[in-house]
């Protein structure tokens, strides 16, 4: 009797129901099509598959090599050169892209003039939506030597001249170009969750502090900070777990013969291994090592977060 009334009571699905089952199967359908079945992939990186015309075969039939690959890339000196460009470009974003969608939100919330602010925040967020491609080119014509908008520029503060004028795709000049580009195309975009974060704190806490007199300063760096650090935690600890890994468009796009030596990074070198050289295995056993550093990173940085902080991913 209890069962037929509890039969009775569930409800038949609406159309409501089916459309969120049906969305839901297709976000997993793509989460193990795009995700997880390449992981097969992740074989070759143990396999001579170094170049071979029928990857498939490999997988299926190919002789084993162990850890050879391994150990080839840790005893090889351009894996080492291309590691050396990839943690000291990514520290150095990391101590300046990073905190920068911080500071330009927190710059942001002070605007007052809410036409004025959403016209600065539509502006900054727009470069996020011009692919590397297009935007590697606009960087590689304005710091052009002859047609370049970027000479005059060094020119009018002394730091070049008409006669002899600065070449910035150098090597010498490249990190500068690619972290400061990077810097004006992400921060609009990265600003957003911190202006969400921003917006849901208590209005009431600002109020209470302009009654004891607290200045503007005073409010960003002991209410409004505090109040979205476990935001600024979550993306930290996200962006160590990243710590090896960059966006392949965007050095793909500013990098040339002249400055190889220093935008070459493990993504193009990981590209130029498999595409050019056709060393499937060997690039397949750098990225794997890659991935396997990043989930070192990340597990360890969000176990030293949560004891230090009591915030961490998991």
């Amino acid at each position: 009797m209890d069962g037929a009334l509890i039969r009775k009571k569930r409800k038949k699905w609406d159309a409501r129901n089916w459309t969120v089952f049906i969305v839901a199967t297709l976000g997993l359908l793509v989460i193990v099509v795009f995700h997880y079945l390449p992981m097969i992939g992740l074989l070759l990186g143990f396999k001579d598959a170094d170049y071979t015309a029928n990857l498939l075969e490999v997988l299926l039939f190919g002789e084993w090599v162990g850890f050879d690959h391994f150990v080839a890339f840790l005893q090889d000196v351009d894996f080492w050169n291309v590691m050396t460009n990839t943690l000291i470009v990514n520290l150095i974003m990391l101590l300046l892209n990073f905190p920068a969608p911080i500071i330009f939100a927190l710059i942001l919330n002070e605007v007052r003039h809410k036409f004025f602010k959403k016209s600065i925040h539509v502006v900054t967020t727009f470069p996020n939506f011009i692919s590397w491609a297009i935007y590697g080119g606009i960087i590689i014509a304005l710091c052009d030597q002859t047609t370049g908008i970027m000479n005059p520029i060094l020119d009018a503060f002394g730091l070049s001249s008409a006669e002899d004028p600065v070449y910035l795709m150098d090597s010498q000049h490249i990190w500068a170009v690619i972290i400061i580009s990077s810097i004006i195309k992400t921060v609009g975009w990265g600003s957003i969750i911190y202006m969400a974060a921003i917006a849901s704190i208590d209005a009431e806490l600002y109020e209470a502090a302009e009654l004891d007199g607290v200045t503007r300063w005073q409010k960003a760096v002991y209410i409004t900070l505090p109040c979205i650090a476990p935001t600024i935690t979550v993306f930290l600890l996200l962006n160590i777990g990243r710590l090896l890994s960059n966006s392949f468009e965007q050095f793909n796009s500013l990098q040339n013969a002249v400055n190889l030596s220093r935008s070459e990074v493990l993504a193009t070198y990981i590209y130029r291994l498999s595409f050019s050289s056709r060393r499937y295995g060997y690039a397949t056993a750098i990225g794997l090592f890659n991935s396997m550093v990043s989930l070192v990173l990340l597990v360890l940085s969000n176990f030293i977060s949560k004891k230090a902080t009591g915030r961490g991913l998991f």
